[in-house]
């Protein structure tokens, strides 16, 4: 099997037959649960209820109504959590939720293969002369900016990077989220004539205060940097990586097999921490661990991307840090570990981990995967002179206004802790909320999210 092979989409689609006989299990609830557990408050049994008719457009309508993102939310969010988890037959007294999330893609992909190119699915009401600039082209972003043009702004949104998409684009894994998946949807919100300036920096190519004095309001959804430094010895040595950029670079450069035969660790228990580990067994890699200095009840990663990992075949060392890197000739040949042991809890109720005197350890590897959360983008909180706590921007609840009134912050650029919040749909549903407070600012007008 090819390497390419190795990054095709790993989740197999339902068939025709499938689907319909998955939906017809549906209840149909009143009030249904399900609707209660989706941040987007996707109307679930009535897309499900459409598929039982063979109204593929209409399901696919209903759920991108309200999600912007709903064919890649079919495959990333983190269902058994939240539909599905909520489903009425889920549990030990029935049989089994019903598959949710596979009946969305099965929806969504057939509005993908037969949408014509730039045809937009929905329409916009009649311009009304006001601009708004988005920075950021991430899901956040482009859930605001789907909702702004669909009530007459003329949206403008400016992105570092070359394409739309932000982490669905760059950070998420080609296996369970392929990239036509991610252009169809900016494909669509670009269709409603949302402008995008690509490779476009705030503060060297255009000034906060430009994007101030040309818009009528301006939304920060500019996500989050690369991996902050392990500080410690041998970081420089080559064969040390940025898991945010491992990731990246598998979705935007040639594959190569430079991890053949390879021993490969990765610092960190989060999301991204399991996307670089897979995606290093996907290269070939002989042996990939991931290394954490708490225990599998701390760890961020969602329990289904963790089964996903074991099944990969990534091996999983609990309360262990590292504290340096070994190297030979500028290039990584191990890693010196200690063992951890938990303590008190934190301000945030998590046990700290404390090293384990005289208990240090080596690791003999090749590469090593540094995976240990993201740096903030401290330059737009100065840039627009933002008011925050330790680089996380103070917004008001339910309208993610900053201290500036006419500014807003949302998606990974304000995000705290906690797995619920990092989630894509989150993410779409802070977008869908952040339009409508925009658009009852300017106009006193109020709509639903």
């Amino acid at each position: 099997m090819s390497l390419q092979d190795n990054f095709k989409e790993v989740v197999p689609a339902l068939k025709p037959k499938e689907a319909v006989d998955e939906a017809n299990r549906c209840l149909f609830c009143y009030d249904a649960p399900c609707v209660q557990a989706c941040p987007t408050g996707i109307n679930i049994p009535s897309f499900i209820k459409k598929i039982t008719t063979d109204n593929l457009l209409g399901s696919a309508l209903t759920i991108l109504d309200s999600n912007p993102l709903g064919a890649s939310c079919a495959r990333v969010c983190p269902t058994s959590e939240l539909c599905e988890g909520a489903c009425v037959l889920n549990g030990p007294a029935a049989s089994k939720a019903i598959q949710i999330g596979l009946l969305q893609r099965h929806a969504t992909d057939w509005a993908m293969e037969n949408t014509k190119p730039n045809t937009a699915l929905f329409k916009t009401a009649d311009p009304n002369g006001k601009k708004i600039a988005i920075v950021g082209a991430g899901p956040a972003g482009l859930s605001a900016a789907r909702d702004l043009a669909r009530l007459g702004y003329l949206v403008t949104v400016y992105e570092a990077k070359p394409r739309a998409g932000g982490l669905n684009a760059y950070g998420i894994v080609s296996f369970r989220l392929p990239e036509d998946v991610v252009a169809w949807e900016v494909e669509q919100i670009e269709a409603l004539g949302v402008q995008f300036c690509f490779e476009t920096k705030i503060g060297e190519d255009v000034s906060a205060q430009d994007l101030l004095d040309n818009h009528d309001s301006v939304i920060l959804a500019a996500g989050m940097g690369y991996v902050p430094a392990l500080n410690i010895e041998g970081e420089d040595l080559q064969g040390v990586l940025d898991a945010v950029q491992f990731v990246e670079d598998t979705k935007t450069k040639p594959l190569t097999n430079h991890l053949l035969g390879k021993k490969v660790a990765v610092i960190g228990a989060g999301n991204t921490a399991i996307d670089a580990a897979t995606c290093s067994t996907r290269l070939g890699a002989d042996n990939v661990k991931i290394l954490y200095r708490r225990t599998v009840a701390e760890m961020t990663a969602y329990e289904f991307e963790y089964e996903f990992a074991k099944n990969d075949g990534v091996e999983f060392r609990w309360l262990v840090a590292p504290t340096r890197i070994l190297g030979e000739n500028g290039r990584v040949t191990g890693l010196q570990l200690i063992r951890m042991e938990l303590g008190e809890p934190d301000e945030r109720g998590r046990r700290r981990p404390r090293e384990v005197a005289g208990s240090e350890f080596t690791l003999e590897l090749d590469f090593v995967i540094k995976a240990i959360g993201q740096t903030r983008q401290t330059h737009l909180i100065d840039a627009f002179q933002l008011q925050h706590e330790h680089g996380i921007p103070l917004v008001e609840s339910g309208t993610y206004r900053t201290s500036q009134p006419n500014v807003f912050a949302i998606g990974d650029f304000i995000f705290k802790t906690g797995k619920t919040d990092a989630m894509v749909v989150t993410a779409v549903q802070q977008g869908k909320d952040a339009a409508v407070a925009v658009h009852t600012q300017l106009t006193s007008q109020k709509v639903q999210s």
